[in-house]
């Protein structure tokens, strides 16, 4: 049975990892390619890469290509209970992972807080099939400290990262308030342009009561 860290090409992430390395030298780490994330994570996973000493496994869905392609073709966006790229982009792929490998233990990168930690308490409760560790929650690590750290590594911060972005999602992560689409719009504007139309399309918002065609470009914080 094998040990697996996750990598999102986020900070917390990127740290986990190499203390899972650090745990256990022969741990694999996985990272979900979704399609949609910005162009200079492959330059960040190559330079982690690097880092660690090891290569990255890559896994991607076989039935969708991206968020968009997903959505369009699943045609629906998000609810409270989840959205579908997650569901079908990340989930799906992860448990198809899971029935084609034995797993002893998942090595994630929940940040230290009270936020972070009640998560992975809901995470350890609703996979009990696994032991799961979080290494930056033991140590007390949050994000500001992991980008710090990889600053005095040498690599270079994802791009997300210099735009502003708290996170390195997918880019129009349907996740994202007003604000953060409002920065959307002036960073990516194709990007905008193409969930704007789609969500007319299949006639569902990725904001709550709110069409991005019709988002008054002054409304919400980042």
């Amino acid at each position: 049975m094998k040990n697996v860290t996750w990598f999102s090409c986020g900070s917390t992430s990127a740290i986990a990892c190499k203390l899972a390395i650090l745990e256990d030298p022969k741990v694999e780490i996985v990272y979900i390619d979704t399609g949609s994330h910005h162009s200079d994570n492959k330059r960040f996973l190559k330079d982690c890469e690097d880092w660690y000493k090891k290569k990255i496994t890559i896994l991607k869905s076989q039935k969708y290509a991206n968020v968009l392609d997903c959505i369009r073709k699943r045609k629906f966006v998000n609810s409270p209970f989840g959205a579908s790229c997650t569901k079908f982009l990340k989930t799906e792929v992860r448990i198809k992972y899971e029935h084609e490998n034995e797993i002893n233990a998942y090595y994630w990168g929940f940040e230290a807080g009270k936020k972070e930690e009640n998560r992975a308490k809901r995470l350890a409760l609703r996979y009990p099939n696994f032991k799961h560790i979080f290494p930056l929650i033991e140590l007390g690590l949050n994000k500001e400290n992991c980008l710090s750290k990889l600053q005095d590594v040498g690599i270079e911060l994802p791009a997300m990262y210099k735009l502003d972005y708290n996170n390195n999602n997918c880019i129009g992560c349907v996740k994202g308030g007003m604000g953060y689409w409002n920065k959307i719009r002036k960073d990516f504007p194709e990007v905008f342009n193409r969930m704007a139309k789609l969500e007319r399309k299949i006639g569902h918002s990725c904001i709550k009561n709110t069409f991005l065609d019709k988002l008054d470009p002054n409304r919400g914080n980042k």
